[in-house]
């Protein structure tokens, strides 16, 4: 019999949480200002860039050639180059990364106006290191001086628990280069932190994961779980700084795991058994190591009698047609040697 597979949905939910994350990114990105963003990891952030990049690119259009008024990239692990980060910025304006980089620096200048670039957006700017900044300022700078002036918007969103703010304390140096790019912050939200859900959130979450697995489990109620699944998933382990806010990740991964061990026992409903059992994957059994074996396991278990028994079969014979029998022994009330007659 073959498993039921549950298709699962891959695609963007606009949560609470991306509502607030979104709508800091649309601020730069209409009045072109510098905010760096931290939300903790698993929050949903890199989703909720992709979602906006695309938005604003369909808003754009294809007439007149191509245009990316949200541009976003991922920081560069590792290199501290400013090179690094200028052929992740041409790469996802569709240039290859090829020559030398000094002539490649200024054509990226070009290019940025060309295409109608109007925010900046790094994801996991925590790794950002003194050359990509100092860079990422010489590149601003350089479009607000070009005629005509072409200011950009900058996000620089980071993961971070607790109340601590990645690139504070770079930017609080009293170098005067850290002090220019302090000033351009934004003055109103120069550092945002946006929170998870609340545990009503989390029931509005579910009324929408409701929707979009309906065609698989007919019956489905989430909602009924939402006081369970809050309580499990503000567990301390997954919520250290006792926040009460429940993370996008551990929530989705909980509800999907349930369901496709449902599915796969073709229940029109996800069960309370399978909820609970993910639960503990996520929380109790965590850090299981799992043991992954042949299957047939019984091999290794019934070898040694397999042995034993091929011993016996295998003892010598004696020489000859018949075997010798064995000695009678004598009876108890027998003498062991009778006097003959």
């Amino acid at each position: 019999m073959t498993v039921r597979n549950l298709p699962l949905f891959d695609g963007f939910i606009e949560t609470p949480f991306e509502r607030r994350f979104q709508s800091l990114l649309r601020q730069a990105w209409h009045h072109r200002s510098w905010h760096v963003i931290v939300a903790e990891p698993g929050s949903g952030k890199t989703m909720g860039i992709g979602d906006l990049r695309d938005q604003a690119a369909r808003q754009a259009g294809i007439v007149g050639g191509r245009r990316y008024p949200v541009l976003a990239v991922t920081a560069p692990k590792n290199d501290p180059r400013e090179a690094a980060l200028g052929n992740l910025l041409l790469l996802a304006l569709g240039v290859g990364a090829r020559g030398r980089w000094s002539e490649r620096k200024y054509l990226l200048y070009d290019l940025l106006g060309q295409y109608g670039v109007e925010c900046l957006m790094c994801d996991d700017a925590h790794d950002l290191s003194m050359p990509h900044l100092i860079f990422l300022k010489e590149l601003t700078d350089h479009l607000f001086l070009a005629y005509p002036a072409h200011p950009l918007g900058l996000c620089l969103v980071t993961a971070g628990r607790g109340a601590s703010i990645p690139l504070k304390d770079v930017f609080d140096q009293p170098e005067t280069m850290w002090m220019q790019f302090r000033r351009r912050l934004d003055c109103l939200h120069p550092y945002c932190r946006v929170v998870s859900h609340t545990e009503g959130e989390v029931r509005d979450i579910l009324l929408a994961l409701e929707q979009v697995y309906r065609p698989s489990f007919p019956e489905l109620n989430l909602q009924q779980w939402t006081g369970s699944l809050y309580k499990w998933l503000t567990h301390p382990l997954l919520d250290p700084q006792k926040s009460g806010r429940v993370l996008m990740d551990p929530l989705m991964k909980l509800v999907t795991t349930a369901l496709k061990w449902s599915y796969a026992e073709r229940q029109a409903d996800v069960t309370s058994n399978h909820l609970k059992a993910a639960a503990e994957l996520l929380t109790l059994r965590r850090d299981t190591i799992q043991l992954i074996d042949a299957e047939n396991n019984r091999f290794k278990e019934d070898k040694p009698e397999k042995q034993e028994s091929g011993e016996e079969q295998e003892r010598p014979k004696p020489k000859g047609g018949k075997a010798k029998e064995p000695k009678k022994q004598p009876a108890s009330d027998e003498p062991e040697n009778p006097s003959p007659k």
